[in-house]
């Protein structure tokens, strides 16, 4: 028997983004340059294989084989001849409908290994039987043998994401340690060079430790190097070692990406648009971040566009180091009745800033306004699909440009209902009113986390000249009563400094950010939303929280001590800090349930969010955006790590209790997305099933014209760096 939390129930849900109606909606050129820049976003979407495991490419090919010689139904006919039982067949369906909605075969949400469900044996049989591999026969065999035992295997550093010895990453090459890690990001530092579209790979001549630093990009050679390339694509010495950056990662990948965002210039909107893809197309031409961020400035300034889109090397969540961006490209239509309310939030926010509890001084000098919009998703490419999203990540953009926000609607309508037998946790009398109120509550919390969460505080900063963004002889630390001591410098990010525990941290940040300003009456009556509704909102917010906190336990590994997703570490830490805050305010019962087997049920005195919870949060959070800012990474870590602490100390007995998650946990929905196909001059939407079948078909239909030729290109990618994880 597998450990069930390495496989996927037959049963997991399957929802489809629903876009129709938004889609239909748009103009023959809105829909001419969604569907070129959804393009776009889906080649560059292969490339998260790459960044995942050594086998995920492979895995990918012979799905793709598979699935085009058959379809699902065709190929369930083949298992059935084979004496498959249905459940068997079926668990192999859920795996390839997994691994194409996580890009891979790690969860993008906690970063653990998922395995087919079905003997290896009993798989083999089918592929051998397969029409791809009558077509193919000896390639299937080589593809077989590619990837079929790590695609099982179960051994210690394959079960998670992590650096050598704690796990899996191709971000760096096997032999890569967290000192490793850190000596590179200390070069990158010293170059001004970003980490977001680069990986890392260790070599060893003559006892000389040598790194290459590979940066993505179409060109793979030193010619045709720009401005901001020619000084970074050279060897240097640093730290005793030598480092090499080079570029050409992912290169016949982004090429497709670049040819596609050509084509979807000619259909802008307006001149913003068509600069903004021109400084992508440089950003992924020549490897280089600074144009990227020159894209997104102007991204940041085209203002309310009907089809919005973000497309890049964004979220660092799945380095194991935490400065690494993961590809990702979205495509998305407005939705004009949710984002009036988000836009009546972002007049407001500056009076609402003023609330959060730190000194002025550790707020940016000026509020830039951002857009703030909810989406119906049309693509999302990548590993996984957020609810809500703030970016750019670039903390200098956001500091003197600005940033957008939005909540993606159509992915809150599907993600996060669920049936009241199926929800956990909870005492019988909360359940009903968790299940009315949790969608309007999780709209209040993604617009407060999005954009008073994200786009809050200050970092203070002397820049390479010399000079200070903040009056270094003036502010004083809240925490200490003494003047600030400590700051960024140069070329150091919040991301650089804080390393891998950046992400977790400030997404603690936002989600504290939510809960306080939750309680604020002029923001719930923006949501509209008022007298009982309102306080029932607050309350399942609150609620919500703390019981995500105990779901969060399944993310935490013990073997290793380490938090494998970031916003339940967060929503853990909330957890700790609301049970600290004492006098009842939440409470935590191990339990047993109807079947017998060990419960757990969380519970919040309503009564004392705003006398108990208000203030815990409050000191809480005001020492968060003082070590933000402040760049103290000692303080910093040491407050974050204490209250990530999982141990099986009394009254709580969390390792226990992690157990009791691990029996009764839900899987999280996949997502079935459409496609767009050219029907002469205009653009036709298609959309599948629900179902794991459908979100296969789905994938066989997005590369129908190229997909032997992506193929090709994947394996030979994979191939060329194999070496640097084999044993």
């Amino acid at each position: 028997m597998v450990d069930p939390q390495y496989v996927l129930p037959n049963d997991i849900g399957v929802a489809m983004l629903d876009c129709a109606e938004a889609f239909h909606l748009l103009s023959a050129e809105e829909r001419l340059y969604a569907h070129y820049l959804s393009r776009a976003c889906w080649y560059g979407g292969l490339v998260v294989l790459q960044q995942t495991s050594p086998e995920a490419p492979a895995i990918y090919v012979l799905l793709s084989r598979l699935f085009r010689s058959q379809d699902p139904t065709q190929l369930g006919e083949v298992a059935q001849s084979l004496g498959l039982s249905d459940e068997e067949y079926q668990a192999f369906l859920v795996y390839a409908a997994a691994f194409y909605a996580n890009m891979g075969n790690y969860k993008s949400f906690g970063d653990t290994k998922f395995v087919p469900n079905l003997p290896k044996e009993k798989l083999k049989q089918l592929v051998w039987a397969s029409q791809a591999f009558a077509d193919h026969p000896k390639e299937m065999e080589v593809l077989w043998g590619r990837c079929a035992e790590r695609m099982f295997s179960l051994e210690p550093t394959q079960k998670h994401l992590g650096l050598c010895g704690q796990g899996t990453s191709t971000y760096f090459s096997a032999n890569c340690t967290t000192q490793d890690a850190k000596l590179a990001q200390d070069f990158l530092d010293s170059e001004n060079i970003s980490a977001y579209n680069t990986r890392l790979f260790k070599t060893k001549v003559d006892d000389k430790v040598n790194y290459e630093v590979r940066l993505a990009s179409v060109l793979s050679d030193d010619s045709q190097l720009d401005a901001d390339m020619s000084a970074k694509i050279k060897c240097f010495e640093f730290g005793g070692c030598f480092f090499t950056v080079t570029r050409g990662d992912y290169s016949p990948l982004l090429e497709k990406v670049v040819e596609n965002l050509k084509k979807a210039q000619r259909h802008a909107a307006n001149p913003t648009q068509a600069e903004m893809l021109s400084h992508y197309i440089a950003s992924f031409t020549q490897g280089s971040i600074v144009a990227h961020k020159e894209g997104s400035r102007c991204w940041i300034r085209d203002k309310g566009p009907i089809v919005e889109s973000y497309i890049g090397f964004i979220e660092s969540y799945r380095d194991p180091y935490g400065s690494r961006g993961e590809f990702e490209g979205f495509v998305a239509v407005v939705n004009k009745a949710m984002s009036a309310k988000f836009a009546r939030l972002v007049a407001a926010a500056e009076r609402l800033l003023e609330e959060l509890p730190w000194p002025r001084a550790f707020e940016k000098d000026t509020f830039l306004k951002p857009d703030f919009t909810s989406l119906d998703v049309l693509t999302f490419a990548g590993s996984g699909i957020p609810a809500g999203i703030n970016i750019p990540n670039y903390d200098d953009i956001r500091q003197t440009d600005g940033f957008k926000n939005v909540s993606l609607g159509n992915v809150l309508a599907v993600a996060y209902s669920t049936q009241k037998e199926k929800l956990t946790f909870l005492a019988e009398e909360d359940k009903d009113l968790y299940i009315q109120w949790k969608g309007p509550s999780f709209e209040v919390q993604v617009g407060l986390h999005e954009l008073l969460g994200h786009g809050s505080g200050k970092l203070f900063v002397q820049d390479d000249s010399g000079a200070f963004n903040f009056d270094h002889e003036a502010v004083i630390n809240p925490e200490t009563g003494e003047q600030i001591r400590s700051w960024y410098r140069g070329g150091e990010t919040w991301d650089s400094k804080f390393s891998n525990v950046a992400s977790s941290y400030e997404e603690c940040r936002a989600e504290c950010v939510g809960l306080y300003l939750c309680l604020n009456k002029e923001v719930l009556g923006i949501f509209e939303l008022e007298g009982e509704d309102a306080e029932d909102v607050i309350y399942i917010n609150w609620l919500n929280m703390v019981r995500a906190g105990l779901l969060a336990l399944e993310f935490y590994t013990p073997e290793s001590g380490t938090w494998r997703q970031a916003h339940m570490q967060a929503r853990f830490v909330i957890l700790r800090v609301l049970l600290e805050a004492g006098g009842g305010l939440v409470s935590l019962q191990h339990t047993t349930g109807r079947d017998g087997k060990p419960d757990a049920v969380v519970s919040l005195d309503r009564s004392k969010i705003t006398t108990i919870g208000k203030p815990a949060l409050e000191h809480f959070l005001r020492k968060l955006q003082v070590l933000k800012s402040t760049a103290d990474v000692a303080g910093g870590r040491t407050l974050y790590e204490t209250y990530s602490a999982v141990t099986d100390e009394e009254p709580q007995r969390f390792l226990s209790l992690r157990k009791t998650v691990l029996l009764r946990k839900e899987e999280r929905k996949l997502f079935v997305q459409a496609n767009t196909r050219l029907e002469g001059k205009d653009v036709a939407l298609v959309q599948y099933e629900s179902s794991a079948a459908g979100l296969i078909k789905s994938f066989r239909d997005r590369f129908r014209e190229d997909a032997e030729v992506l193929e090709k290109y994947l394996l030979e990618m994979a191939q060329a760096d194999a070496h640097f994880w084999e044993s």
